[in-house]
């Protein structure tokens, strides 16, 4: 049979603690008495009722203040207030607390159980939920970190079979992680290199240079490291926020082969290609000097004139693509983006005069630097902003604008010119491609914005064009901000 609820009996009035006590008696309700403050906190501490009936004003304190503090302390518990006279006052602090109803006389045997029993119900409906939320809450812990340990599993899985090098250190360059690769590239001993410094664990001298000298906040930095056999790494040092370090290295021993047989080729066509191109170009010039010569022969030495000079630049350009492509072309140093665009405008000046264009420009200030290759950022702005100059009509406009976005800088070229069809717009970029609307009179070969494209997005940024027929075409170029290099403290060596 099951044990009868507790209730807890916190009245002063004699003849009201006498009826309640018992008709819960009578209700098959155990009941406990307190005549104070002091030995209602000694029943509860002794005891476990499941339910405290207490009157409005008790011991001389406010009964809503004493159930308030006791439900800090037992917050499961279920009050009932009793009370003579139900004011507004004393009804809002009722609905204010949670659990707690009241009774007002007239007194019944049967009203008074049947208030304790439906206080009881309610309380034991939110027990229960809360008993299933506890069972939920616990079991999706115990799955996520049955999860936890597969995730582990797998991760550790992956780290060990990277092909790169890999080690993890903390904030004080302790090693925390590294993986095979980069324990059979260095001959570092896993089982007793964790936990010591990197310092006391390196020994190779291009790896302890980067370690001590590296620009962590700089993503796009590296360094090659050289090993005796001939093979090459490329090794980078980067923070992890809230972590420490990450130290990688890929080999790149057949990138540098590939850039050797690049130089080699660029070495053959310059030599093979240029010097016939130039000598042809000499004796063109010599022609004239040998005799008179009727206008068709001068037509005839121009045309073969202008054709060398568009071949030399064909292969030049070809040469430029064939670097970017390669990643060789790897300088990088902090420039400002607007003062190459005034050296771009004062170099097309002729042209831009020539046509009689408005070249309206709007830079904000205070720029950020941008961690680039000047040359490069220089083709890029004379590739596009020339391309305006080209396709725009005489007397027309040309609007430049460089902002700053959070850690990007925009660049807009914006032209009144004849515009790109949408069919072309996808391929705009592609090698040797060329608008279907573009006149045949107009020269170019189809690699300029080809080699944009490939210099922007070796300094992990993107470019994109907005046209419209008859409206003109703007180029959008997205470059990202660098931080400023900052040197990590170097590790004090033991004297």
């Amino acid at each position: 049979m099951p044990k009868p609820d507790l209730i807890l009996l916190a009245l002063e009035e004699p003849s009201v603690l006498n009826l309640m006590d018992r008709a819960l008696r009578a209700g098959n309700f155990e009941t406990a008495i307190a005549s104070d403050v002091k030995s209602l906190g000694k029943i509860l501490k002794e005891s476990v009722p499941s339910l405290l009936l207490v009157a409005e004003k008790f011991d001389g304190h406010d009964g809503l203040k004493v159930a308030a503090e006791l439900q800090d302390h037992f917050p499961t518990l279920p009050f009932l207030i009793y009370t003579e006279n139900m004011t507004p006052e004393l009804v809002k602090g009722i609905f204010h607390l949670s659990s707690i109803g009241y009774i007002t006389p007239a007194l019944k045997t049967e009203d008074i159980v049947a208030a304790v029993e439906n206080s009881l119900k309610n309380a034991y409906r939110v027990g229960d939920w809360l008993r299933k939320e506890v069972r939920r809450t616990t079991d999706s812990l115990q799955k996520r970190a049955q999860l936890s340990e597969t995730e582990h599993a797998r991760l550790e899985t992956v780290f060990n079979n990277i092909r790169d090098c890999v080690m993890i250190l903390d904030q004080e360059n302790v090693i925390l992680l590294l993986n095979p690769a980069m324990s059979r590239a260095f001959g570092i001993n896993p089982e007793t290199a964790i936990g010591k410094p990197v310092l006391e664990v390196i020994r190779h001298p291009d790896l302890l240079t980067l370690i001590t000298n590296a620009d962590t906040k700089d993503p796009y930095q590296y360094h090659e490291v050289s090993f005796p056999d001939g093979r090459v790494g490329n090794a980078q040092f980067i923070a992890i926020r809230d972590v420490g370090y990450a130290l990688t290295m890929q080999d790149i021993t057949y990138l540098k082969e590939v850039d050797r047989v690049r130089s080699e080729l660029v070495h053959t066509v310059s030599h093979d290609l240029r010097s016939p191109l130039t000598s042809v170009i000499g004796y063109t010039e010599l022609v004239e000097r040998s005799g008179p010569l009727n206008d068709e022969q001068r037509d005839f030495l121009g045309r073969i004139q202008d054709s060398i000079q568009h071949i030399t630049a064909l292969i030049n350009e070809l040469l430029d693509l064939g670097k970017i492509e390669a990643g060789i072309d790897i300088r990088r140093e902090f420039v400002q983006l607007d003062g190459i665009l005034h050296y771009t405008i004062e170099m097309l000046h002729g042209q831009i005069r020539a046509k009689r264009l408005n070249i309206r420009t709007e830079i904000a200030p205070g720029l950020p630097s941008l961690r680039a290759n000047p040359i490069r950022l220089r083709q890029v702005l004379d590739n596009v902003v020339g391309n305006a100059i080209k396709y725009s009509n005489f007397n027309g406009e040309i609007y430049i604008s460089i902002h700053a976005e959070g850690d990007q800088v925009i660049l807009q070229v914006t032209d009144q010119g004849p515009g790109i069809p949408p069919v072309d717009q996808p391929r705009i970029f592609d090698k040797f491609y060329r608008g279907t609307n573009v006149d045949s009179e107009i020269e170019g070969s189809g690699l300029g914005l080809a080699i944009v494209k490939n210099i922007v997005e070796s300094h992990q940024g993107r470019i994109w064009v907005e046209s419209a027929i008859g409206k003109g075409s703007s180029f959008f170029i997205v470059l990202p901000v660098v931080s400023e290099p900052v040197q990590i403290a170097k590790k004090k060596e033991p004297e």
